[in-house]
């Protein structure tokens, strides 16, 4: 998509020519590309294995909810047997920071038809943000082929095609335990996990969740001690005071996009970034 007409590359300070920007967008985006195509089958792997979803099934999720880590946690959350009210709540409150993210790329949108702006918002990851806003301050206008090339060719389409890959693929292999396979969705959501705390607020959350589901799934059930970790946990962090969360990575920045997204992912530092503490 072209900037608007008049648009001068060097209106907000100076910046590289617009080729320059955009090449520099697809060396940052392979990367990351690669890493949606392993995080992808593994997905559809773990939603077959673990979940028991159908090919069709996968590829449904993958394309209508377009999530990545929620997917991963929706997955883990059918498979303990929650009802789908629960697991909405929870995904929706993983993936709240979106929010942020939307404001934060909305000028660029300005004056863009209503069906682009929702189809941005389907679109909208971590991933996605990471490059659009890196490209968008490169260039110093909003020339939207960063986010779309970001949103579309390096994570919805590897992604998509990952996922399936891993669905029929899982769903050829008769004991998928004796490969280590029923580990794979443990093993996956441990990682994002690590590497999602990276502050204090994180790490309340995260022993709070844990505490809280061990404690309430031994005394009423597994499906209750998931929704009950996964709400308390989160809302304890959000009570840590700023004064001593030492935020590095606000939400809705594009540091806060990089740490949760893929690994490859680059990001320019916000204009009012001040290291930790903030």
């Amino acid at each position: 998509m072209e900037p608007a007409e008049g648009a001068s590359p060097r209106a907000r300070g100076p910046g590289p020519d617009l080729p320059a920007a955009r090449r520099r967008t697809v060396v940052d985006g392979v990367g990351i590309a690669v890493t949606a195509i392993g995080f992808g089958f593994v997905y559809g792997l773990a939603a077959r294995e673990d979940a028991g979803l159908s090919a069709v099934e996968i590829v449904a999720m993958s394309t209508l909810v377009f999530a990545g880590a929620a997917q991963f946690a929706a997955v883990g959350y059918i498979a303990a047997g929650l009802p789908w009210p629960a697991i909405v709540l929870l995904t929706a409150l993983l993936n709240a920071r979106h929010v942020l993210y939307s404001a934060s790329l909305a000028p660029s949108f300005t004056g863009q038809p209503f069906a682009a702006r929702a189809l941005a918002a389907h679109l909208l990851t971590d991933e996605a943000f990471a490059l659009g806003i890196a490209h968008i301050r490169r260039v110093a206008r909003p020339d939207l082929w960063g986010f779309w090339f970001g949103a579309v060719v390096i994570t919805f389409i590897p992604w998509n095609l990952a996922s399936l890959a891993g669905g029929l693929i899982g769903g050829s292999i008769p004991e998928p335990e004796l490969f280590g396979i029923d580990v794979i969705f443990p093993a996956a959501m441990l990682g994002l996990a690590a590497g999602l705390i990276t502050g204090r607020r994180e790490v309340v959350a995260a022993i709070v969740g844990a505490v809280v589901g061990v404690i309430v799934a031994l005394a009423v059930g597994p499906s209750v001690g998931i929704i009950a970790g996964g709400v308390i946990g989160p809302a304890a962090g959000l009570l840590v005071p700023a004064t001593v969360a030492r935020e590095a990575a606000p939400l809705g920045s594009a540091r806060s996009a990089e740490r949760y997204s893929m690994p490859g992912a680059r990001y320019e530092p916000d204009d009012d970034d001040s290291g930790p503490g903030r």
